[in-house]
């Protein structure tokens, strides 16, 4: 699959996929809305001081970076599922820790050349699992529960069977309760198919150039 790398407008990288005519990231802003819609809106309200999280689509790694950044005295444990990562040729030229901070580009470097299907300490108080894995076979069984969940994968109309409702019902029935779900995802649809699967869902202001997401709490 083709990607291009390209500036969105806060001066982040984002890669650009011409076979579906999508972006990674918001072209408004990569960090801005990662940093809205995941950041502030997800891991920002979670009060637990240790926090398991999944996340759908590492792609960038931005999330994970940004996770990383802003966890503060919490422990995370993170897992993220990709069917297709990134090659070095790609992740090695993206601009996000050097924006961040100097000293993140190390831990940036290191989440995506650590191997994948097993778990790595990228610093104290973060481990990352990342799973090289297909989300709509995938099986939680030998998995924790999770506190947080950031759903980041294509539009639904562009990758319609990640948002089945029965991959909803998946991690709802592999989330603690009060757990929180997040996405830049606003559409009616998605969001009654969550509720159907057990989270109290809302739409909440979205970011720089969308005007709404959605945030939930498994009931």
């Amino acid at each position: 699959m083709e990607r291009k790398i390209i500036l969105t407008s806060d001066g982040s990288h984002t890669l650009f996929v011409p076979e579906l005519e999508e972006h990674f990231h918001s072209v408004h802003g990569a960090i801005q809305e990662s940093m809205h819609v995941f950041i502030t809106n997800g891991l920002l309200n979670t009060s637990k001081p240790d926090i398991c999280i999944f996340e759908v689509g590492f792609g960038t790694g931005l999330n994970a970076l940004l996770t990383l950044a802003n966890k503060g005295a919490k422990s995370v444990r993170y897992f993220s599922i990709e069917k297709y990562p990134l090659l070095p040729s790609e992740f090695e030229q993206l601009n996000f820790a050097k924006l961040l901070s100097g000293e993140l580009q190390g831990q940036f470097q290191l989440m995506h050349q650590c191997e994948w299907n097993s778990p790595h300490i990228i610093t104290p108080g973060f481990e990352l699992t990342k799973l090289e894995a297909d989300l709509t076979n995938f099986s939680f069984q030998d998995f924790p529960d999770f506190d947080l969940i950031y759903f980041d994968a294509f539009a639904p109309n562009k990758q319609g069977d990640m948002w089945a409702e029965d991959i909803f019902r998946n991690l709802s029935d592999h989330t603690n309760p009060r757990g929180i779900f997040v996405t830049y995802c606003a559409q009616g649809e998605v969001r009654r198919k969550l509720i159907r699967s057990g989270f109290e869902m809302q739409r909440i202001p979205g970011p720089p150039g969308k005007k709404q997401m959605l945030y939930g709490e498994k009931a």
